[in-house]
């Protein structure tokens, strides 16, 4: 006799779920906030305090012997826009940015390609070519100062075979200030020089090989294949080289002083005479440090405004 056992219901439920086995514990990402703490500390020190100062000597009546005497409200600031001498110091200072920054640019991007060409290693030229970014600019203004020398200069000579005998760069207004323009380029081009180069490592060789088969010879890659890539690079290069040429101080206190005359001074020197030399104005100077600040603040919007639309054509 054989018996049969009935068939078990088909479950209609969800399936139970399967027990997975343990893994390790994935560690916490987070950083503790006590560890920012020493460079918070360092940052309130060494640009929070001096712009609160700087903001504080502006809105008030302040002398290099007595700062904070008074509130003064915007009398500083009328003073400055009233001033003649600063007012000449921002138009050359923004005619030098311009002008040294793009020298430095096309001089920069054209030994970068020079550079690229000879196999796409830096080599020892590179190098050599960095020393003036890494020298100092005081150095480099009294080199050059003794360069230019027109009595027992280095380049005496020079001029003497172009029969130029005691030829002086620096004797007038607009040979000072175009000396000036191309020590501070020259001082500068390798930092463009060096970024560009490591663009153009970025450029990637199948997209030259490709222009190469359809036929496009060396300016229709550098301009179709080599420019798009390059292009955010040197806008960055390109504000980088704006920000420094409006900060120059040391390359002009050491070469020329602001002269002849007035021709060479620029508005950080202006801020110094100001705060350091006559009636010692501390308080217009910090006036005048804050005007300059707009400004650059919108050379550097202008400028970023510019970086958006090349990266958006790139994209």
């Amino acid at each position: 006799m054989t018996t049969t056992t009935p068939a078990r219901p088909a479950r209609t439920g969800p399936p139970a779920a399967v027990p997975t086995p343990a893994g390790p514990r994935r560690a916490s990402t987070r950083v503790p906030l006590w560890l920012a703490v020493p460079a918070l500390v360092s940052l309130l020190v060494t640009a929070g305090y001096p712009a609160v100062a700087g903001v504080a000597l502006a809105f008030t009546d302040s002398s290099l012997a007595r700062p904070l005497r008074a509130f003064a409200g915007f009398d500083n600031f009328v003073a400055a826009a009233e001033s003649v001498a600063f007012g000449g110091s921002l138009l050359r200072s923004a005619l030098f940015a311009v002008l040294a920054t793009a020298l430095g640019l096309v001089a920069g991007v054209a030994a970068a390609l020079a550079l690229h060409a000879r196999g796409g290693r830096f080599g020892l030229l590179g190098a050599v070519l960095l020393l003036p970014m890494v020298t100092p600019p005081v150095s480099v203004g009294v080199a050059w100062k003794l360069l230019l020398a027109p009595v027992g200069g280095a380049l005496t000579g020079l001029w003497d075979a172009f029969s130029v005998p005691g030829f002086n760069p620096l004797g007038s207004g607009p040979g000072a200030f175009a000396t000036l323009v191309l020590i501070h380029a020259w001082q500068w081009t390798p930092l463009v020089t060096l970024l560009v180069f490591a663009a153009l490592l970025g450029v990637p060789a199948e997209l030259r090989e490709a222009a190469a088969l359809d036929g496009a010879g060396w300016w229709r890659t550098l301009r179709s294949v080599v420019a798009p890539v390059v292009a955010p690079t040197v806008v960055a290069a390109a504000v980088l080289q704006l920000v420094i040429a409006f900060k120059v101080f040391d390359l002009v206190t050491v070469v020329t002083a602001g002269g002849p005359g007035v021709s060479t001074i620029v508005a950080s020197f202006e801020v110094f005479r100001t705060a350091f030399r006559g009636s010692f104005e501390v308080g217009t100077a910090a006036a005048e440090t804050l005007v300059l600040g707009v400004l650059v603040g919108l050379v550097l919007g202008v400028a970023g405004l510019v970086t958006r639309r090349v990266r958006g054509a790139d994209e």
